[in-house]
Formats: structure tokens, sequence, C-alpha cells
């Protein structure tokens, strides 16, 4: 099932119209979840990070001992190549992906050198600026490193997230706010979560249960640069339900405000518009 329309597929060296099949029964990363991806943005006519997500993708890839085939920069112009496609104005959701075709002797762990690459370009609108969401607890938990590859974007992570935000639904939630193994804030079950108390930003600490985002980084050093005071700091849901302003960074909606925490209501304040504006106005210097 496709996320998204007007869809593009890069496979086995050229472009293809369409959401076409590109894995085979017997491939490992069908049955032993084997698969990395990750995922960029063009939206008015701008690409912000692509290189940083190509480059994070061959890191994911390692993480979970596939072969990495395509090299940072020739994975960005197969991006570009296939996005110059699309009309002007169009949001397009940009996903390369890995996955391993063999395995090893037993099955389990992947072979080295037997890799596929694609790379799927949907045609997915910007979430509106003022397009908010809510925010509940969650009965389970982000994973260690110990137990699973919290330093990868790999697909096998993301069983787990889906637990959760179809939980928080289910209570009548947009998102869940994530605890880590230590009872801790970690992320929400898609995107980094952030909260501003007194004029300052605070996010969770990257601790290696949870993917310390691009866009998350990206905005750490806008607003450092700014003048305003970004602290990485150990959070708990009581700072949460404390905040002035809680509001979620990723790639797809690159910020979103949350207004409510269970019952604690927040607005959709001034420093949320002002993370989101300096974001905006960098990435009118990254055009496709």
């Amino acid at each position: 099932m496709s996320f998204g329309k007007n869809i593009r597929t890069y496979f086995e060296g050229k472009w293809h119209e369409g959401d076409i099949p590109v894995m085979r029964a017997a491939d490992h990363g069908l049955w032993q979840g084997s698969s990395v991806f990750d995922g960029a943005r063009l939206f008015d006519g701008l690409v912000p990070d692509l290189e940083a997500h190509c480059a994070r993708l061959n890191r994911s890839a390692q993480a979970l001992m596939i072969t990495p085939t395509v090299g940072d920069d020739e994975m960005v112009e197969i991006a570009r190549e296939g996005l110059k496609k699309y009309p002007s104005g169009a949001a397009v959701y940009v996903r390369p992906m890995y996955w391993a075709i063999d395995g090893s002797d037993v099955g389990v762990s992947p072979a080295p050198n037997s890799t596929r690459f694609a790379l799927c370009l949907e045609e997915v609108p910007m979430p509106a600026a003022d397009a908010a969401t809510t925010l509940t607890t969650t009965s389970f938990r982000r994973p260690v490193m110990a137990d699973n590859v919290c330093n990868a974007k790999a697909g096998c992570l993301y069983p787990n997230n889906a637990r959760m935000l179809v939980e928080a639904r289910s209570k009548g939630f947009g998102n869940a706010l994530v605890q880590d193994a230590m009872g801790n804030v970690a992320e929400t079950a898609t995107a980094n979560v952030w909260m501003v108390k007194d004029g300052e930003f605070f996010t969770p600490i990257a601790n290696g249960t949870f993917l310390s985002g691009l866009t998350r980084k990206r905005h750490m050093g806008l607003l450092r640069e700014a003048g305003y005071t970004v602290t990485e700091a150990v959070l708990t849901l009581d700072d949460f339900r404390g905040a002035d302003e809680i509001f979620l960074t990723g790639n797809f909606s690159k910020v979103t405000p949350a207004v409510a925490f269970d019952d604690v209501k927040y607005a959709h304040g001034p420093l949320t518009k002002k993370a989101r504006e300096l974001y905006m106005d960098w990435a009118l210097s990254r055009p496709l």
C-alpha cells in the first residue's frame, strides 16, 4: 500500500513510473526484517538536508549489517533527477531504502555484499503550518541498544512505534509521548519532541534509545544561532505537564505544535512558531 500518490521508483539502475514490486519472497529483508530507509522532503522547490538524509541511510545500513551499495553523493543525484519530473510546487516524500537479499548459513544474519536499493518518491502534501496534535502516555517504551538497533532508521523498529500510535489514538489522542526504559521521556511515536519553559527550549537528551533526528539537530543549531537557550536534558512526563509549549520536529512536518497532553492544554505558542519560522527561512537556501 502506498503512502502518497504520483509515485516514481528508482530500482535496478533506472526510474520506473508507479509503485512497482521490488522485493522477492525469499529476500532476507522480507522474512528477517533487515531493511533500512530514510526520508527527506521536497516542498516549495526546496530540499533541505537531502544530503544528510542520504548519508544517514548508509550509516543505518552499516548498523544493521547491510552492505551499502550507493554512495552519498550518487544517491543525492538520483533523488534530484527523479524530483525534477514533478510539477512546480509539488510536495514529495523522498524515501531511499536498502534491504538484504541473502542470509548467512543459518539464515538469520544478512550476508555481506548482498543488497538491494530502491528510492521511492511519493507526492504527499505538507501539513498546514497550524496543524496540531495531542499527546497521551503509552504502555509501550523505546528499546535500548542492548536489545535493538536504535542507531539505525530500521524498518524493524517501526511496529513498536505503530503500537504506541494505535494505543494513543484508541484513547482519543493524536500521538504518544514515549518513555525510555528508565521512565524518562524519549520522543513521540513518530517524531522528536520539545518543550518550552520560561522562554527556553528543552528536548530529551540523546541517550541511545531513539534517533536524534536530523531535523532536531537542525532546529537546535538554528535556535542557538538566533540567541535562544536550547538544553538537552533528562525530562520526565511531569516536566512536559508543566511546560508552556510543546512541539514535535521531524522530516515529514518539520514542526508540529502539541495543544494537549492528556488533560493539560497548551497554546500554539510564540516560540513554537519561531522555531518553524527559523527553519523555513533557512530552508529557502536549499533549492532543488
